[in-house]
Order: C-alpha cells, then sequence, then structure tokens
C-alpha cells in the first residue's frame, strides 16, 4: 500500500504575499509614443541646434524632441494673445 505523504503546510508571512501587489501598484504605467514626421525650413531647423547650445551652455542637454515637447507645452501654457501671436509669427508651409 502507498504511503501518503503529508500535505505541505509552510504558510508565507502576510507581507511577503503583499509584495508583488504593492510593486505593480508603484510601478508607472508606460506612456504610449506616437512617431509622426514633418517638414520645416531651414532656418527654423538651425534654430532648434541653437536652441539645443543654448540648454547645453545652461547644463541641461536635451534631444530635438525634447525641444519640441517643450515648444508645445510652452504654446499651451500661453493665453490666446501670445498664442495668436505666436503662431501668426510662422509661415505656413507646404501641404
Amino acid at each position: 500500500m502507498p504511503v501518503a505523504k503529508p500535505a505541505d503546510k509552510t504558510v508565507k508571512p502576510a507581507s511577503a504575499a503583499a509584495r508583488p501587489a504593492s510593486r505593480k501598484l508603484l510601478k508607472p504605467k508606460k506612456i504610449k509614443l506616437v512617431r509622426d514626421s514633418f517638414i520645416i525650413p531651414k532656418l527654423e531647423y538651425l534654430m532648434l541646434d541653437a536652441l539645443k547650445l543654448r540648454a547645453d551652455a545652461l547644463g541641461k542637454s536635451i534631444k530635438k524632441s525634447e525641444l519640441v515637447r517643450a515648444g508645445i507645452k510652452a504654446l499651451a501654457a500661453m493665453p490666446d494673445s501670445q498664442f495668436l501671436a505666436a503662431i501668426k509669427a510662422v509661415a505656413p508651409g507646404k501641404n
């Protein structure tokens, strides 16, 4: 006759069981990125390089895409009058 093995009666502490769930709560959600392409005038493209150099001189290295995102945030924070003035200062591009 086969011998029955005793059931495993080890109990994990409650803190160990809660640990994986708390890690999920602390993990930030990934932001979905969107790839896009656009054409800008050469002078404005050179401005991006000048702004990158300006940021470097201030001790902050930055990528072109980060500059564009910073510009979007700055435009979004402007009152309507400043926003209209800024978009009027940009020549319309080819469609």
